[in-house]
């Protein structure tokens, strides 16, 4: 069954997406486009400079999945109002082209600076934890009956990751994700029962947090991934993108885990699982990017942070993972 990750992307030109800022939602507007891997949006500025987004997701996308995110985004606003998060505007539309429906969403524009432009220091990236906690305190009590399974971005997915390891060629990469895949197994599936789950967000990366001019975290967008998984998977992968800039220091990332806990207070067998999930996300990171570079080799965004995700594994595999563990652990809890 072909999934959003194996079905090539939306192609809307400009003037098609005119007419439907102007059909559907009754804008005349001018569409810039921005990066996306699966989906197509684009910046939407009107006659009166007010700013929206536009989503046409993949042609594979469930309805199930887009409705979620609308209602989960209503939910952190009920809950934490000061928070921003994309909201919906108007009903989802949808378009019929060549034969594939698309669905198509307006939503609200979030003025910030992206985190990934910003210099960070150790109180900026508690900050961040903070955010996260912050976040899925609002999220806590949210439940929906339609929960995604064997999603290819939740870490609990190991059978996809390994469907993967075909896409690369080399094997001391490949045998660099065993070992991964093995300490995972070892210290966070084996607990599955004892660890707290919840809908998270699920990409807490630098291109995905806003910050104001101040430097104070304020919003996160693309709700694209969200999933019900680990609780504890929220602040490690935020951790994972932010060991890829930091690969010399550990620091950055138990300053995320211990900001996320001071917001929402982790157990300790969540703790002692953060740094497995953090390398799990990395390792789910460089297989998605090896199989779907070969399925649409023109999409260059499939890569983007490929080369320091590999950086990092091949230099943790040598570090006791048991020690670094306990260590990040004893450092929240301090």
């Amino acid at each position: 069954m072909s999934t959003v990750f194996d079905t090539p992307p939306p192609n809307f030109p400009t003037h098609e997406v005119k007419d439907i800022l102007l059909t559907e939602f009754s804008i005349t507007g001018i569409p810039e486009l921005l990066f996306s891997d699966r989906d197509q949006n684009f910046l939407i500025t009107d006659s009166n400079k007010q700013k929206y987004i536009l989503k046409i997701s993949n042609s594979a996308e469930k309805l199930d999945d887009l409705i979620i995110q609308h209602k989960a985004t209503l939910f952190i606003k009920s809950n934490d109002e000061d928070l921003k998060v994309p909201h919906q505007i108007n009903k989802i539309k949808s378009i019929n082209k060549d034969g594939s429906i698309y669905f198509i969403r307006l939503l609200e524009f979030i003025e910030g600076n992206f985190l990934k432009n910003i210099n960070l220091d150790d109180s900026s990236y508690y900050k961040l934890g903070e955010f996260l906690g912050r976040l899925n305190l609002s999220l806590q009590n949210f439940d929906h009956k339609y929960k995604k399974t064997d999603f290819h971005w939740d870490v609990r997915a190991v059978n996809s990751i390994r469907s993967r390891l075909s896409s690369i060629d080399n094997q001391d990469d490949k045998n660099t994700i065993s070992y991964f895949l093995e300490a995972y197994e070892l210290n966070v599936q084996a607990n599955d029962l004892k660890l707290s789950k919840m809908f998270i967000h699920n990409d807490g990366n630098d291109q995905n947090i806003l910050i104001d001019n101040k430097g104070n975290v304020i919003g996160i967008i693309d709700f694209g991934d969200m999933v019900y998984s680990y609780r504890i998977a929220e602040p490690a992968i935020c951790m994972a993108y932010v060991g890829l800039n930091n690969i010399d220091s550990h620091q950055p990332m138990f300053n995320v885990l211990k900001g996320y806990h001071s917001k929402f207070p982790l157990k300790n067998i969540e703790l002692r699982s953060a740094i497995y999930i953090a390398c799990l996300r990395l390792c789910i990171s460089v297989t998605m990017s090896a199989w779907r570079t070969k399925l649409f080799p023109s999409n260059k965004y499939l890569s983007v942070s490929n080369n320091l995700a590999w950086n990092y594994l091949n230099k943790i595999k040598n570090e006791d993972l048991t020690i670094l563990s306990n260590e990040m652990t004893n450092y929240v809890k301090s």
